[in-house]
């Protein structure tokens, strides 16, 4: 009996060896640049990219930490979903 668990887990590990898995990734980066093209940060690869920044009303500033997320493994919708720390924004309040 052990012979074929072992042969049904190396099955699994196989199909998962050669399966390309793609799903949202949520990073944490740095913005390096603001252009009018948008927002220049650095991806995982360490390669900078201008992105948008998909929150609104946010003003985002140089060297500030956000979130970004890559779609599907897709780098050419990268986009900011979320900013670490405080923005510093006037409209939040202080307790």
């Amino acid at each position: 009996m052990p012979n074929i668990a072992d042969e049904i887990l190396k099955t699994i590990k196989y199909a998962i060896d050669r399966k390309a898995v793609n799903c949202d990734i949520t990073y944490e980066s740095v913005i390096k640049d603001i252009t009018p093209k948008g927002y220049v940060i650095l991806d995982r690869t360490g390669s900078e990219r201008t992105v948008q920044c998909c929150i609104p009303g946010v003003s985002l500033r140089m060297m500030q930490r956000v979130w970004v997320k890559e779609p599907m493994g897709n780098l050419k919708d990268l986009h900011i979903c979320g900013v670490v720390g405080n923005t510093n924004n006037s409209k939040s309040r202080r307790r």
